[in-house]
Formats: structure tokens, C-alpha cells, sequence
């Protein structure tokens, strides 16, 4: 069964603007692993504009779930930043999932090119590995690319879905689910585990891991979304009962 992993970056940074501590990300991450996730997912970034490094340092101290830290490994220290690379070493979480992001970058929004960089992320693979760290790339559904992944010491690739979720929204995913079942099929022929995420929501997910062998999806801005607006009547009424006691 595919496990889920909850990225909490949108409840920093909704936390963040404000300086009152809340939403809670500790206090989010406890509610998703109640409800019964496998997993937490945070992406800090150099900028902190969403989840910050003590927010890692204290669901690492938290967690009894698998905690799961993506980021660009070349981002080093940069004001109250450590640098990636620092943050997983203190952490030792279960997976680093390393992602190109440039600085300044809104999200995500590319895999590897491992014929370039390869050669710069296999000795950080490596390291990580040595600290007990399971390590997943983020690719596109590259079967090019993909191939690349065993030489560079990776465990398992994070498939970087947004291509199928724009398909899936247009009503025509066809071509793109192809696409990536067989990205998955490679990966797995390699003996790579396969991850997957970016805009998988509750409306296109149940398609995508019929996909053989999707062990792990990571979910965040689509879920929080989901959560403000399945959550807002229940909210809603509480404010009104507390009202009505008033009455």
C-alpha cells in the first residue's frame, strides 16, 4: 500500500505571518499523525519564508513517524539558514529527499538533471547514506534520467507529478499517466523504490497510485487547502457554540 507523508510548509507559512505562534506546525503535525498519516515532510528553504529550522529540530524531537527533509543540498548557510546539508546531518531523519531548487524559487517545479549534476550530488548521496539516511531524488517521469539515479547512490527517486496533475485536470491524462507508470517501471526495473508529489490531490490521487509499485506520496498544499475548507463548517459551528452559551 502507498504510505502518505504530509508536508506542513503551508501551516509555517501561515504561522510565519503573524508573530503570535499560530498555527501551531508541531501541533499540525501531531493531528495529521492522530488522523494517521506515515509520515511528515518539510522543505526548508534559505529564505524561511514557510517551515523554519527549529521548527525541524523540534518535530525531530517529536515525531515517532517517519520524518522525511527535501531540499537543494547546495543550499548553504545564509543568515539564520545552517544550510541543508547542516539540518540533516543534526537530524538524521529516515529520507532526505534532494530537490534543485534555485534561490528563489516559488515551489518546486523540476527534477534533477543528473547527466549535469550528478557528479556534485553522488558524494552528498553518499554522505547521507553513511548517516543512516535513505535518499530519493526528485525527477521528472525521465526514464533518461531515472537511469542515472543507481550510479549517483540513490535509494528510491520521488517522481515530480505536476505534469500529470495539469493532464488530470484538463480531463485528458491519459498519455500523462502512461508516462508515468512507466517512469515507474524503470525506476523499479533499477531496483528504486518510487515516491511521488507535487499537486496530487484528493481528485486525481486515487488514479495515480494504481500505478504499481508508488511507495510513498508526500502531499502538502493540496491537503492543507482541502483542510480549511472540510474543517471550516466544524470550526464555524464551534465559534457559534461557544456564542450561544452567551445567549
Amino acid at each position: 500500500m502507498t504510505v502518505l507523508s504530509v508536508n506542513v510548509n503551508k501551516v509555517a507559512l501561515l504561522r510565519n505571518a503573524r508573530d503570535l505562534g499560530i498555527p501551531s506546525v508541531t501541533a499540525a503535525a501531531a493531528a495529521c499523525v492522530q488522523a494517521g498519516c506515515d509520515g511528515i515532510t518539510v522543505h526548508p528553504r534559505p529564505d524561511q519564508r514557510h517551515i523554519r529550522p527549529a521548527d525541524v529540530f523540534e518535530l525531530a524531537e517529536m515525531l515517532d513517524v517517519e520524518f522525511n527533509i527535501e531540499g537543494n543540498p547546495f543550499a548553504g548557510p545564509e543568515g539564520g539558514y545552517p544550510g541543508f546539508m547542516n539540518i540533516v546531518r543534526k537530524v538524521r531523519p529516515a529520507q532526505a529527499t534532494l530537490v534543485p531548487d534555485a534561490p528563489g524559487q516559488t515551489t518546486s517545479d523540476h527534477g534533477w538533471d543528473l547527466a549535469a549534476d550528478a557528479a556534485r550530488v553522488t558524494p552528498l548521496v553518499g554522505e547521507l547514506k553513511d548517516l543512516g539516511v535513505r535518499v530519493s531524488l526528485f525527477v521528472d517521469p525521465d526514464v533518461d534520467q531515472i537511469a542515472r539515479a543507481p550510479a549517483a547512490g540513490a535509494d528510491r527517486v520521488e517522481l515530480y507529478t505536476e505534469f500529470y496533475a495539469r493532464a488530470h485536470a484538463a480531463g485528458d491524462d491519459e498519455a500523462a499517466f502512461a508516462r508515468y507508470a512507466a517512469a515507474a517501471a524503470a525506476a523499479q526495473d533499477l531496483g528504486l523504490g518510487v515516491n511521488a508529489g507535487h499537486d496530487l490531490n484528493l481528485g486525481n490521487l486515487a488514479r495515480f497510485v494504481t500505478i504499481p509499485g508508488i511507495l510513498e506520496v508526500s502531499i502538502g498544499h493540496a491537503l492543507i487547502a482541502e483542510a480549511l475548507h472540510m474543517g471550516l463548517a466544524e470550526t464555524v459551528r464551534a465559534y457559534l457554540k461557544i456564542l450561544e452559551q452567551t445567549r
